[in-house]
């Protein structure tokens, strides 16, 4: 007999060894308000038909969680490409990018209406046959032939490159494919999903996270999905859009090339960018973005291309343009709401804006954060004909920030970190984990936090983001990608002591596992050929920019 303790009910109970979660969980009674797709053993996630065989804690997860979403949407994925791949054999087919709540897949050749209908089709066909999700752990060159025979030299790269001797896959029937995490027991249990035409391939839509009924609503994201077709573009030219071609690009010493082509990219953009504010005569760049996105580095690289076009770029913090802390508005919580717009003195910002733009002399404002409240040190400023503002922040992109501000003198800037290349086809890297990853680095370098404080820290980062920047993101005039096609090689050396040391006794080794098993498949990438001027720095440290 095993022991079992479970978090959910906070009782612990006795089972037969090799009992399986799900079992577990029916004999448990204890009806979670929506289906339960997944568990957390010892705070590492695994699929229902996991069998314990030693005394576990558990904790099991409905779709309301990241964790059991992620688990979800990789068994939807695989019912998709299954259905793809019996109605249209050798056709290769990616998942490329989550996009207006929800992925976007292509096939070598453009969709029609009819075609994605007959995916929708058959792809209820397979959850009404309720097949189950089977996991095959076999040698890693048996795996590696199985991949060979069905075409996807995508997974067989990675497989050759993981360096492991044994590797699993799944089966639906006798279907093969990988996913990343675990699935769910049978296709039974997916329970509402839906596909549409998007672009040349289509959009897979899911189940909204707080009301799980409902499909998420769909949000246009153009921009956004322009920025990942082209570096998605760039990645084809270089022949590197999964981690198995990169891996064997540095495999075979290329890796300093594929560095050197990345940092050059990403400066052609900022090039650009700056012709444009100067072309347009914009007196104001307003650069926003989320957590880590590198909107300091950006802001520093394109006043430097600013003044190669003959302006004088000027920083201005909105930080100095806080409310007394006393004034500033509260949470549901009762914490002060840094993240909150109403944490700006709008007016007097606006007021600002306007006199200078007007040739006004204006006093600087400072804020101090041991006081909470806004000094004057005798920092004035009048803006000249060549001067241009540069103002980095979060809410740059929230019409109320500049809503006194003419238009024809604004230049908005949305700046995050896109990442476009994937684990394979079929598993997409997060934009956000690559945040994660980058911020974890700068807080314990920087700041002297811990893993476990950073990623504690994470999902209130994220609630903000989803609040204040999101919605606006489509506001930009420009968006700039910061993700480098090497960036996870590099950062993984030093992000992996950091993972390592978070306990196992906490929630937070739950993402900690999880990340560190996506950078084992990643080749490292010493940094010592990185530029100063890379963006890359600014987390890593050895930056020729000041912080």
């Amino acid at each position: 007999m095993v022991r079992i303790f479970c978090k959910n009910s906070g009782e612990t109970r006795q089972f037969p060894a090799g009992v399986s979660l799900m079992d577990v969980y029916n004999n448990l009674d204890l009806n979670l308000p929506y289906d339960v797709v997944a568990a957390r053993v010892n705070n590492e996630v695994v699929g229902l038909t996991y069998r314990v065989y030693r005394h576990k804690d558990v904790e099991f997860l409905d779709i309301t969680s990241d964790d059991g979403m992620r688990v979800y949407v990789h068994s939807l994925t695989f019912i998709m490409m299954k259905a793809m791949h019996e109605l249209f054999p050798g056709r290769v087919v990616r998942l490329e990018n989550p996009i207006s709540r929800g992925y976007y897949c292509r096939a070598e050749t453009e969709l029609t209406e009819k075609e994605v209908d007959s995916i929708r089709n058959h792809m209820h066909d397979i959850i009404e046959r309720d097949i189950p999700f089977r996991r095959v752990e076999c040698h890693t060159d048996e795996a590696i032939e199985k991949f060979n025979s069905i075409g996807r030299k995508d997974k067989v790269r990675q497989l050759e490159t993981y360096g492991s001797l044994y590797s699993s896959y799944y089966m639906l029937d006798e279907y093969i494919d990988y996913y990343y995490g675990g699935l769910l027991p049978s296709t039974g249990c997916v329970k509402l999903f839906e596909i549409e035409k998007y672009g040349e391939g289509l959009l897979l839509r899911v189940p909204n996270r707080e009301k799980p009924m409902s499909l998420e609503d769909k949000v246009p994201q153009e921009k956004l999905q322009e920025r990942f077709t082209e570096r998605l573009r760039w990645h084809q030219v270089m022949g590197v859009e999964t981690i198995g071609d990169f891996n064997k690009a540095v495999q075979s010493g290329h890796g300093i090339d594929l560095v050197n082509v990345s940092e050059a990219l990403q400066e052609k953009r900022i090039s650009f960018i700056a012709d444009e504010i100067a072309h347009r005569g914009a007196r104001v760049v307003l650069i926003a973005g989320p957590s880590s996105s590198g909107k300091t580095t950006t802001s520093k690289r394109l006043s430097v291309h600013l003044m190669a076009c003959g302006l004088k770029p000027y920083a201005i913090s909105l930080d100095d343009y806080f409310l007394n802390r006393t004034e500033t508005p509260l949470t549901e919580t009762g914490d002060y709401d840094f993240e909150s717009i109403y944490s700006i003195d709008l007016p007097y910002f606006n007021d600002s804006l306007t006199k200078m733009l007007a040739g006004e002399e204006v006093d600087l404002p400072h804020y101090n954060f041991q006081t909470g409240k806004r000094e004057y040190l005798g920092k004035r400023l009048k803006l000249t004909p060549q001067m241009v503002l540069v103002i980095e922040g979060t809410h740059g992109l929230n019409p109320m920030l500049t809503e006194q501000i003419p238009e024809s003198d604004k230049y908005r800037v949305y700046v995050s970190a896109l990442t476009s290349m994937k684990l394979d086809y079929h598993n997409y890297i997060p934009t956000s984990d690559n945040r994660l990853l980058r911020r974890m680095l700068r807080d314990y370098k920087y700041r002297g936090y811990s893993a476990v404080e950073t990623i504690k820290r994470w999902p209130s980062v994220r609630e903000g983001e989803e609040k204040w920047i999101f919605p606006y993101q489509e506001n930009a005039d420009v968006m700039f990608n910061s993700a480098l096609l090497y960036e996870l090689a590099v950062l993984r050396p030093h992000v992996e002591p950091l993972l390592r040391n978070v306990p196992q006794n906490i929630e937070e080794y739950s993402v900690a596992r999880r990340l560190l098993k996506f950078l084992e498949y990643i080749v490292p990438l010493q940094d010592t050929e990185l530029p100063p001027t890379s963006l890359i720095r600014e987390f890593l440290g050895g930056s020729s920019f000041e912080y």
